[in-house]
């Protein structure tokens, strides 16, 4: 090669389009989705619609998307970090599950909902939990926005941790 050759061009690697399909199980291997959330990824993505529900439809025969294995890891997660049933089952009806699917999901739950509303209490109001009636106020607030109902309301922020 002399000085005065022009360099040899570069290839240009193709990047091959992916499939409606490769794309979903792209989403799918970082996270569990439902079936709504992942046509619903797929379109914002340019997939047309038919394509996205075909894609969709083929991945859960073959088990890689399923929306009952998609509504229980949200419950264990949720309850996990802090939110009670009612913010839960309404998240998940969002997905496009419907009020059977909803309930087998909540029925999962092994936990106490009182016990998990006690136990973000006591993270943020210290182990001793809220003492005056402003604390109970925003210890309160804090349950409802969570979505705990009234009766684990009550009970968690009169907590005595002796009980």
């Amino acid at each position: 090669m002399h000085d005065s050759d022009p360099p040899a061009p570069r290839r240009k690697r193709r990047v091959q389009e992916q499939t409606p399909v490769q794309r979903a199980l792209g989403l799918l291997v970082r996270r569990e989705h439902s079936r709504k959330e992942l046509t619903r990824k797929l379109q914002a993505r340019g997939i047309e619609n038919e394509a996205a529900e075909a894609a969709v439809s083929k991945l859960a025969e073959a088990g890689w998307q399923d929306d009952t294995r998609f509504a229980e890891n949200l419950v264990r997660i949720r309850a996990n970090t802090g939110y009670g049933p009612i913010h839960i089952r309404a998240e998940l009806g969002t997905h496009g599950l419907d009020s059977d699917q909803i309930a087998a999901a909540m029925d999962t739950f092994e936990g106490d909902w009182t016990e998990n509303a006690r136990d973000l209490v006591c993270r943020r109001f210290g182990e001793a939990g809220p003492q005056e009636l402003p604390q109970r106020r925003k210890a309160a607030d804090l349950l409802a926005r969570r979505g705990f109902p009234g009766d684990s309301i009550r009970q968690a922020t009169r907590y005595d941790p002796e009980d």
